[in-house]
């Protein structure tokens, strides 16, 4: 089974990253864009019976810093 673990940073949670990205892509003429906020995707292939509760333990553990960060599970169609 085939996952994407999107990973952002939570509302409110200061983005440097995606501030640098911001001033970047005004620096290059991109113009009408604005605030820019910076994630993590990571693509797992798990066995196809591997419990919902395994893989939010596993973003829980290592993927995702839950003090700061959100995290959704999507399933390859």
């Amino acid at each position: 089974m085939k996952l994407r673990i999107v990973v952002t940073l939570k509302p409110g949670v200061l983005d440097p990253q995606g501030k640098a990205i911001e001033h970047a892509l005004g620096s290059l003429g991109f113009g009408g864009v604005g605030e820019v906020r910076a994630g993590k995707i990571f693509e797992l292939d798990v066995a196809d019976d591997t419990g919902d509760a395994a893989i939010d333990e596993m973003c829980r553990k290592l993927l995702a810093n839950t003090v700061i960060e959100n995290y959704r599970i999507e399933r390859a169609q």
